[in-house]
């Protein structure tokens, strides 16, 4: 049987592939339908109907981010975050002068070299400067740093061709080798360096490392699997909030940085379009691939291998942005009524302090943070 399994998982017996027996890529919600079937009859498991398993898909986008938001609300929500982060983008192209509509400045930014690495290690280097200048912020907004380090580092050549652009690498378990920020510099004319400050906050600190590692030095009141817990709402939330921090740590300093982190962020909210898309409104690969094509900066190789990663992973890709709304919204919650009491890293020593956290638990957590903080003198 000519199957192969990506990003295989079982989620009330549900099964995500790729590739049909025939080795056909599985573009539309259909297809996927149809080999979701041919591999729960393989296994002896009764086959479902399309609504069956669509709705196995919205509970699973629930577990993804920790409370239940289903498809058109998703969908409908992620337009209206598209044209909100798209008016801040326009603004920047008027910022810089450029003369020329939306989809033309996006081809001028996928085109023109002085965007991009001229070697892997010049892409590196860039890498992990943004990284100590955002290490050197830490301390004024964090209270707690982890005590493991990281290092940046290029991801694999054999995996590289459809890897993501950059990618966060836990330490083991033992602490002997550090974690690890890793860069893809495969085809480097898909890797512009005015995305590389928000893909380094994210990946890297104050994003994934630094809420990761401090995640595993947890008290010994925490459980053991508390430490290795992780939920996308919040971690990709965390990461995707970090990427915003980054604009108060002072890490983006053009307008093409700055553009970028838009783009990232509009590349999250596309996400809430697309993925609902794929798996509630039989859109086609093609149709996906468009959609994100015309809204982000993204490269075209980058958007192949996103898309493919939605249509393996349904309710993934619908986390980050979520998440970090959330995160978003209970911070200004918290300054609204603390005022001058409010203290961000006090803030931030409250959202990390407990681990991994669902987004209601998190929401009772800030509350308390906040009332606590109203009762000091």
């Amino acid at each position: 049987h000519k199957i192969f399994l990506k990003n295989t998982f079982k989620m009330k017996r549900q099964y995500t592939i790729l590739f049909d027996l025939d080795g056909t890529l599985v573009d539309t919600a259909p297809d996927l339908m149809r080999a979701h079937n041919y591999v729960m009859k393989k296994f002896g498991y009764p086959t479902k109907s399309t609504d069956e398993i669509r709705n196995l898909v919205g509970q699973g986008a629930g577990a993804m981010l920790g409370r239940s938001i289903w498809g058109q609300a998703k969908k409908e929500f992620g337009k209206v975050e598209d044209e909100k982060i798209k008016k801040q983008m326009f603004k920047i192209i008027s910022e810089v002068k450029f003369q020329g509509d939306f989809k033309e400045f996006l081809s001028f930014l996928r085109t023109n070299k002085k965007f991009y690495a001229s070697s892997p290690n010049e892409l590196l280097v860039h890498a992990r400067d943004i990284a100590k200048r955002l290490d050197e912020q830490l301390p004024r907004f964090f209270k707690h740093l982890p005590r493991q380090p990281y290092g940046v580092a290029p991801v694999p050549l054999a995996i590289a061709p459809k890897y993501t652009g950059g990618r966060y690498i836990p330490a083991p378990k033992d602490g002997a080798i550090p974690g690890f920020y890793w860069v893809n510099t495969y085809n480097l004319p898909s890797r512009p360096l005015f995305n590389i400050p928000a893909l380094t906050a994210h990946e890297a600190v104050p994003g994934h490392h630094l809420q990761g590692a401090l995640n595993k030095e947890l008290p010994e009141s925490i459980p053991r699997f508390r430490k290795d817990l992780y939920l996308s709402a919040f971690g990709e939330g965390w990461g995707l909030y970090s990427e915003l921090l980054a604009e108060e740590m002072g890490i983006y300093t053009t307008p093409y940085e700055k553009f970028g982190q838009l783009s990232y962020s509009m590349w999250r909210a596309c996400r809430l379009v697309v993925d609902t898309g794929i798996h509630s409104f039989n859109w086609t690969r093609e149709q996906a691939i468009e959609y994100m094509f015309n809204n982000t900066a993204l490269s075209e190789h980058e958007i192949n291998t996103e898309v493919d990663r939605y249509i393996s992973w349904p309710g993934q890709a619908l986390s980050y942005k979520i998440g970090e709304l959330k995160i978003v919204e209970l911070r200004k919650e918290a300054e609204e009524k603390l005022k001058e009491k409010f203290n961000v890293r006090d803030f931030h020593e409250s959202i990390l302090k407990n681990g991994t956290l669902t987004l209601p638990l998190l929401e009772n957590q800030i509350s308390e943070y906040i009332a606590s903080s109203l009762s000091k003198n």
